[in-house]
């Protein structure tokens, strides 16, 4: 019997808790050939999802918790929870149930018949507002276009997968992650599973849309020197055409002097100038940001109690 272990990272979620649980415990009811392990990873909750998680585990013998200090993000919650638990199988997915536990079995047979990874893909975005949607569609396209990375469009993070994926996984130390590069990264035999979009059962996500794009803008640094390269093209150009309208303006002071109304095209340039040069510093920020957090090398988590 393989054992499979469910990383379940919550943030606020008492009253999703009982019933993935109860879901779950119904899956597997079903998968003989399989037990359950239940992490449930609290993400500095300020409701009642510890005690919820408290009062499962005092009865059932598979659920077992880890109470982080503080919110350290969905990100450092998964790399807790995969370093804690020990299993011949592992799966992550949100406890709000917009992961659908009834793919779990398809999952399984796929990774019996000889994948490493099995994840989950959205084929739509039923219930998103449209702004929100298009920015998605339009970060998959993009970092698909600067990463040598491969991100499947609508991936979630919802995934099983081999004790030998995850190991490689928790290699990675980064302190600032962006898993979908990640399980993207490190490669080994992977497939998606199409499914189409659940919304969450209870509570209210704390994704916004500035989170979000935050995220987004990580998962370009941390994957992608594109925009290190675009910048410097940029100041390549804009010195090249700021070399061209020095000869301009010289040549055509000494033919036709030099006429005081000629200040507005010097300003602009001035200010064209000025402008690519903050643009290059605000990447290079980004970037020297990211150099400044892992030298700290503090640790991605920590956790309160483990039970």
């Amino acid at each position: 019997m393989k054992r499979v272990a469910i990383i379940i990272p919550c943030h606020n979620e008492e009253k999703n808790v009982p019933l993935i649980y109860s879901e779950l415990q119904t899956i597997f009811a079903g998968l003989p050939n399989y037990s359950l392990i239940v992490w449930f990873i609290n993400d500095g909750s300020v409701d009642r999802t510890l005690i919820e998680v408290e009062n499962l585990q005092s009865k059932y013998s598979d659920i077992h918790y880890i109470d982080l200090s503080r919110s350290f993000g969905k990100e450092a919650a998964m790399y807790a929870g995969l370093v804690n638990a020990d299993a011949d199988l592992y799966a992550v997915m949100d406890a709000d149930l917009q992961d659908p536990p009834s793919m779990l079995p398809e999952m399984l047979k796929n990774i019996e018949d000889g994948y490493d990874m099995v994840g989950a893909a959205r084929v739509d975005r039923k219930g998103e507002t449209k702004i929100r949607s298009f920015f998605s569609n339009m970060f998959y396209k993009i970092i698909n276009k600067i990463s040598e990375t491969p991100i499947i469009p609508g991936a979630r993070d919802f995934r099983i997968m081999t004790k030998q994926v995850v190991q490689s996984i928790l290699s990675m130390t980064e302190n600032t992650r962006f898993s979908k590069g990640i399980f993207g990264w490190v490669g080994f035999n992977a497939k998606y599973l199409p499914y189409t979009n659940v919304e969450r059962k209870y509570g209210k996500t704390s994704w916004s849309f500035s989170n979000l794009l935050h995220y987004s803008i990580d998962g370009i640094v941390d994957f992608s020197d594109v925009p290190l390269e675009f910048v410097s093209w940029v100041g390549f150009a804009s010195f090249v055409g700021s070399l061209l309208a020095l000869v301009f303006i010289v040549i055509r002071a000494l033919i036709y002097g030099d006429p005081t109304s000629g200040w507005p095209s010097m300003v602009s340039i001035f200010l064209m100038i000025g402008g690519l040069q903050l643009l290059a510093i605000g990447v290079l920020g980004r970037y020297i940001g990211r150099i400044f957090l892992e030298v700290k090398n503090r640790p991605i988590y920590i956790a309160k109690k483990i039970k």
